[in-house]
């Protein structure tokens, strides 16, 4: 038995060595076939969200920066150099130079998060080397382009000798995940069994604590990290301990078409948007929460508001998501008072935040915001969570004027929402007007001056760190 356990162990470690010296050797070929190119890896092309604006803007801003370099996309989604241009121009308003080169993945399903209903952030990342590598195998690009957070990857694209650089819209994981798990808090990233008990919490904290160490240990490996906000700056300078490679530019608000929507708005019938994917953590039941409780507590010679839901699903589990919303409101007697609008096209969008009088954002540690930015541009007042981006960089005053209102509970979000109904014309004006002039601060022209500053010294050939 042992003489057999022996042989087992040799001819293991063979096999071993024999596809590690493989391995070496197409990565090594690989790396002499490398492409004067940008390599953005976004599996999901369809999300409809801020980070997919990211995506189609940073292909735009390298096009004008180096039209010598060709741009290639690695998605998982059926799609055609053509359609993603026409989606980016449609959904966006973002017209590409050319469109980009497309690079379908099969194996996606290793980063889909119901792949891992345990272990989901540990699974999720090892899952996206295993995808990255199928990207780099097919298309191996001189600057890999990391849009979507998939920090795992970086180590495998410099091994097949790209230049890493990554626009980051949140860290993985945060210190302040781990204090929630701490203080045994249930939350959407945090299930109720394991909130409720001590040992089940102290396993948890462990497990993120090992994984806070690894994403530290990758994303070092970034030559340019780029991040939308000073909250994420701040976890990601304490977490990858690359500060002189990290650099802040805000995303691109598409604020022109919003900024020349009138201030004015219509007093009949006061509408209040909700601007969001229907994503759990995006807390759009606290929303409608809070505006049934505004609702009732509205003086009844004033005029009924409505809200708007306003978002895309990206799977299935975002559709029942949005239905169970839509039978909460019947729940709560809304019905009449509450729309739901699903993948509208960017001009729509516009249409309705030109007639909204305020904006409800509620995820909690939201990284940046930019649909707060859009309320503000468009002259919606924002109402938005007393948290990390809204609160560090968008909702603050302006030239001295207040800008819009922050919250935390129903109780919060329902007392702004009663202030603004009730608010005289002249105040309001005075809110709308600083915060549209704070808005310009998120420009996509902003974005793309510090974007291209960024990218600039990397991909016209200046020396970065190896």
């Amino acid at each position: 038995m042992a003489i057999w356990a022996l042989s087992l162990t040799l001819v293991s470690t063979l096999l071993a060595l024999m596809l590690a010296s493989l391995s070496v050797a197409v990565i090594s070929r690989r790396r002499r076939r490398r492409r004067r190119a940008v390599g953005f890896f976004h599996p999901y092309t369809n999300d409809g969200g801020g980070g997919e604006r990211v995506l189609w803007c940073a292909v735009r801003a390298v096009q004008e920066e180096n039209p010598d370099l060709d741009c290639a996309v690695y998605t998982g989604d059926d799609a055609s150099p053509q359609s993603l241009a026409a989606r980016a121009l449609d959904r966006f308003g973002v017209k590409l130079l050319r469109p980009p080169q497309v690079i379908h993945l099969s194996r996606r399903k290793w980063i889909d998060e119901r792949t891992y209903p345990h272990f989901t952030m540990i699974g999720q990342s090892l899952g996206s080397v295993y995808l990255s590598l199928e990207a780099l195998c097919k298309f191996t690009p001189q600057y890999y382009f990391d849009t979507s957070g998939y920090a795992f990857t970086y180590p495998l694209a410099r091994v097949f000798g790209c230049k890493v650089i990554c626009y980051t819209h949140y860290p993985t994981i945060s210190s302040d995940m781990v204090s929630r798990v701490r203080q045994r808090s249930s939350m959407y990233n945090n299930d109720a069994l394991i909130a409720k008990s001590i040992w089940l919490s102290r396993c948890k904290v462990l497990y993120y604590t090992f994984f806070s160490w690894l994403y530290g240990l990758v994303g070092s490996c970034a030559h340019l990290a780029m991040v939308n906000s000073s909250w994420t700056r701040s976890h990601i300078e304490r977490l990858w301990k690359i500060p002189e490679r990290i650099r802040r530019v805000y995303p691109p608000c598409d604020t022109s078409a919003l900024q020349m929507l009138p201030l004015e708005r219509p007093v009949k019938s006061p509408v209040i948007i909700s601007v969001s994917q229907f994503r759990p953590e995006k807390a759009h039941a606290l929303q409608l929460e809070a505006f049934s409780l505004a609702v009732q507590r509205l003086d009844l010679e004033l005029p009924r508001p409505k809200l708007q839901f306003v978002g895309s699903c990206r799977n299935t589990e975002d559709q029942a998501r949005l239905q169970k919303l839509k039978d909460r409101s019947s729940e709560l007697n809304m019905d009449e008072y509450v729309e739901f609008h699903k993948d509208v096209t960017y001009r729509e969008l516009v249409q309705l935040l030109g007639g909204a009088v305020a904006g409800l954002h509620s995820m909690i540690d939201e990284h940046f915001g930019i649909s707060v930015v859009e309320y503000m541009a468009a002259g919606a007042i924002p109402i938005a969570h007393n948290s990390a981006g809204p609160k560090m960089d968008i909702v603050l005053e302006e030239d001295g004027c207040q800008t819009g209102f922050l919250a935390s509970d129903k109780e919060e979000y329902a007392d702004a929402i009663l202030e603004i109904l009730k608010m005289p014309e002249n105040e309001r004006l005075a809110i709308v007007a600083a915060a549209r002039k704070r808005a310009q601060r998120f420009s996509e022209q902003k974005f793309y001056e510090d974007f291209k500053a960024a990218i600039g010294p990397i991909i016209c050939g200046s020396s970065v760190p190896s």
